[in-house]
């Protein structure tokens, strides 16, 4: 995003009104995630920060996912979530924990992480990132969702699994 001219500069380019709101977690995953980017707060823009509020569903799930941009730190704020990370090559090892209201755990820059609300109520967490454009990649949305997309003989080679394996997959992306 460019920067804005500085005589153009308002109060509500610092501002946003929306953490407050419970997501809709009516999804496939029981999740949503309210960003707070430079595209929703544009006094973000070079300052290298960024936050979201993620709601959870009774056993919902922040699918496995990175951010390219931006290493992630999430306090939980309603609820009790299992989250984890996964080591890069060669080690690949998971790094999990259970959290409880308060509690703090980080994500490094880039590495595959995810949550699941482990509890039988709604689950509320706040995230923190250090990037005002951290984006995000979904493992199976980008593995078998891309357009144009991966060619399913790669996929099967890549995974050992049968092709109709890959298909059904790429079905529900």
């Amino acid at each position: 995003m460019a920067c804005k001219n500085p005589m153009q500069i308002q109060a509500n380019d610092f501002y946003f009104r929306g953490l407050q709101l419970r997501g809709n977690t009516s999804n496939p995953f029981g999740f949503m995630v309210q960003p707070v980017t430079v595209a929703q707060l544009p006094g973000l823009n070079t300052l290298g920060i960024s936050m979201v509020r993620i709601d959870y569903a009774p056993w919902g799930i922040n699918p496995p996912h990175t951010h390219p941009r931006a290493t992630e730190i999430i306090t939980v704020l309603e609820g009790t979530l299992q989250v984890g990370f996964i080591t890069s090559y060669p080690e690949y090892r998971l790094i999990t924990k259970v959290l409880y209201k308060g509690d703090v755990f980080v994500f490094p820059v880039g590495l595959v992480h995810f949550q699941q609300n482990v509890g039988n109520k709604s689950a509320v967490a706040i995230g923190a990132l250090s990037s005002q454009n951290p984006g995000a990649i979904f493992v199976g949305n980008a593995v078998f969702g891309s357009n144009p997309t991966i060619s399913s003989d790669i996929l099967a080679k890549a995974f050992q699994v049968d092709k109709k394996v890959v298909d059904l997959l790429k079905a529900k992306f």
